[in-house]
């Protein structure tokens, strides 16, 4: 890590860890896709001569944003079925939608869509749950942007598979072919316990167990998915899950709106990740996400946007302050789920949760390069008292200007590097015709 090719010279770097640290006036040292130091700006620049180097005198340099829940085909259905309840809203509206224009040049061009809108708002890692998990790594591997892709299950037929073991056949091809890229992985992606079978969760336990994969759910999203599961199962989905052997330190259970106190204290016990999508839970009505309980309870908790047809954004620093409002409300606890921890349930705790840990969500040396730069001397976001808290409550994603992506540069003052945004409206559009007359 000796051959350093980028100093990127910041007013802060906000590292994450250590938790809540701030360091003014610091450079960040890029030896090729690697951070190799992290150190004060007059040492940076006596240190390090004749290389590159990047000006941010009004930035916070932070770790790129993880979503940690996202179905970015969807970014074409942005806005379809607005102002209805989930079952309502996925019954009628969205599961007919997609099975009128699901295929691949679909999934390609709503990817493209969210990667530009991703690194435009600071995120740089997704962990995505959709359809056709092929085209989608290779759209991302294209464009140089970093995916967990979500191996999808389904208990019914879809443009995808037509059958179970299609779906496991299917989903294990593409797992192998993409085996071992450095900016995509893998996770096992069952829908959802109530349109997953028994059978199903088995199979994909044995699988979690045997690649060493995470399993990715949506669970106890809403009362009635509550209800129903006790009138079929006889128990809660949680509990179905436990008893199927399901609930360990591979499980990223998103949504988790309806928990009690020993669900909860399960979910730290075993591992669990938790992922909080709190504005598609308050647009959906769905719920309440006991967000504090599950962070005092020490549960590694990370945040997602879900997707653009139910939030109806990919804006994760929205996503961070809705998180921490709501967070207080629910709690009756004006210090809960503080900047610093929201920041940290952004970026760290959303790499950890796809276990991706010990490789992005912090600025520490020997970690990849994936970087946002955040400009913070708009009026808006002016005085600056806490820089953390400043993010987290006063920023708005069109102040980030910089972004890297394993120390390649993805986004340069504020322009994308190597994406033709003309070419991403008139898909947009043409999609916007195609489905509006389907």
């Amino acid at each position: 890590m000796n051959d350093i090719d980028q100093v990127l010279e910041a007013r802060w770097v906000i590292p994450v860890e250590p938790h809540g640290a701030v360091l003014e006036d610091h450079a960040v040292a890029l030896a090729g896709e690697v951070i190799a130091e992290i150190l004060p700006l007059a040492v940076a620049r006596a240190k390090y001569t004749n290389v590159r180097r990047v000006g941010l005198s009004e930035h916070a340099l932070i770790p790129g944003l993880v979503n940690a829940h996202t179905h970015n085909p969807m970014t074409l259905m942005r806005g379809l079925a607005d102002d209805l309840p989930l079952m309502t809203w996925l019954q009628e509206h969205i599961w007919p939608a997609e099975a009128r224009v699901m295929g691949p040049e679909y999934v390609r061009d709503g990817v493209e869509l969210a990667i530009a809108e991703m690194l435009r708002g600071g995120t740089t890692c997704c962990n995505e749950n959709y359809f056709f998990p092929d085209v989608q790594a290779a759209t991302y591997l294209r464009h140089g942007f970093r995916a967990v892709i979500g191996l999808p299950f389904i208990e019914f037929p879809s443009a995808w598979a037509s059958t179970r073991d299609e779906y496991f056949d299917k989903n294990l091809a593409v797992h192998d072919e993409f085996k071992g890229e450095k900016l995509v992985s893998a996770a096992l992606a069952p829908h959802a316990p109530y349109t997953v079978s028994d059978e199903s969760f088995a199979r994909i336990r044995v699988l979690s167990d045997q690649l060493d994969i995470p399993v990715h759910l949506h669970l106890h999203e809403t009362a009635q998915e509550i209800e129903d599961a006790r009138t079929q199962h006889g128990q809660r989905p949680f509990a179905r899950l436990q008893a199927l052997g399901l609930v360990d330190e591979r499980l990223i259970a998103v949504h988790m709106t309806q928990l009690t106190d020993a669900e909860v204290g399960a979910c730290a016990q075993y591992g669990v990740s938790v992922v909080h999508c709190p504005e598609s839970n308050l647009k959906l009505a769905s719920g309440f996400c006991p967000a504090e309980k599950l962070r005092r309870a020490g549960v590694n908790l990370a945040i997602g946007t879900d997707g653009c047809a139910s939030n109806n954004d990919l804006d994760m620093f929205g996503e961070l302050r809705t998180a921490a409002l709501l967070a207080k409300g629910v709690a009756g606890d004006a210090s809960a789920f503080d900047a610093a921890f929201t920041l940290q349930a952004g970026t760290l705790n959303g790499a950890r949760a796809l276990g991706l840990g010990e490789r992005i969500g912090s600025i520490v040396r020997g970690k990849q390069a994936d970087l946002a730069a955040v400009r913070l001397d708009a009026l808006e976001t002016q005085p600056v008292y806490n820089i953390v808290s400043q993010l987290v409550y006063a920023t708005g994603r069109q102040q980030v200007s910089d972004v890297w992506i394993a120390g390649m540069r993805k986004m340069e003052n504020g322009a994308l590097c190597a994406m033709d945004m003309d070419a991403l409206r008139a898909k947009a559009r043409a999609w916007r015709g195609r489905i509006a007359a389907a």
